[in-house]
């Protein structure tokens, strides 16, 4: 009975040390990556605010459905449910959200700086995830640059192809 009872306090207690160690993790974390390329702003722009055109550089995006709200296309739908729609286009930015189930929902967004050289725009795409206090979510953040991270510079690189050609 005693052993029973040192093995649930313990239980209890790393639990708690664990979910105190988590609160000192950021319950938002960004990952951006970006990149230069020789083409105007307004080629760019068109490339990314127009989600047929997300076959040519989005990682993916060749195969997915595209997910069509009021009679447009406005973002595509992954095969776990999870979804990609383009919230609002500005001058320099494309918004977008991410819903996934059991999560809670994302932003991704594009931004579009001039450069001083003539005939190049810096885009960055950036992808913001809110997580809550629950621990799992917590440690899994410190993953979230190797999971995305990879597929963010590969699609950038995908659309440098695209422009530059």
């Amino acid at each position: 009975m005693r052993i029973i009872k040192l093995g649930l306090i313990s239980i209890v207690f790393f639990a708690f040390l664990i979910t105190g160690f988590s609160l000192f993790f950021p319950s938002h974390v960004r990952i951006s990556k970006a990149i230069d390329i020789n083409s105007s702003k307004d080629t760019a722009m068109l490339q990314v605010s127009n989600v047929e055109n997300w076959k040519n550089w989005f990682p993916g995006a060749d195969s997915v459905e595209l997910l069509r709200i009021n009679a447009k296309i406005k973002g595509i739908s992954i095969t776990n449910k999870q979804e990609l729609i383009i919230d609002s286009i500005t001058d320099s930015t494309v918004l977008a959200s991410t819903k996934n189930p059991g999560f809670k929902d994302g932003e991704s967004g594009w931004n579009f700086i001039s450069s001083a050289l003539p005939n190049t725009v810096t885009i960055q795409w950036y992808m913001d995830f809110h997580l809550h206090w629950y621990p799992w979510e917590k440690f899994s953040s410190l993953l979230l640059e190797k999971r995305y991270g990879p597929m963010m510079e590969i699609g950038l690189s995908n659309l440098k192809k695209s422009l530059e050609n």
